[in-house]
């Protein structure tokens, strides 16, 4: 079986920064897709970034320029890195990943969630 559970999320002044991390544990070989999702109070779930292994990397519009997804397969663990934080940016933020467990075999699923709040 698999988990991911992320961290780092926090509070944090308008303008500053934060990493999120998304670490997988359980038989886990890497990761084939990464995926960062983000959900605000009465807003719907959006996708902010993800990156395939070996492919392309997407961001959001609004957060183009300003955040970053990278990964350590080595270590099992996946990040988004938050600069110039916004309010707007205030939000649980999800990972979501297409895990390899060895032998061709994947897991794919979420982690529950940590949450950033901005403030102005």
């Amino acid at each position: 079986q698999v988990q991911l559970v992320e961290s780092g999320g926090g509070l944090v002044q308008a303008g500053g920064s934060l990493r999120l991390s998304c670490t997988a544990s359980g038989t886990v070989f890497g990761f084939r897709e990464m995926y960062w999702y983000r959900q605000a109070p009465g807003k719907q779930r959006e996708l902010v970034a993800d990156e395939i292994t070996g492919g392309s990397t997407n961001y959001a519009e609004d957060v183009k320029g300003r955040f970053t997804i990278s990964s350590d397969n080595a270590k099992n663990v996946y990040y988004l890195h938050m600069n110039s934080l916004k309010p707007e940016d205030t939000a649980v933020y999800y990972c979501n990943a297409l895990v390899e467990m060895g032998d061709g075999a994947t897991w794919f699923g979420w982690g529950r969630g940590t949450q950033v709040t901005v403030s102005s």
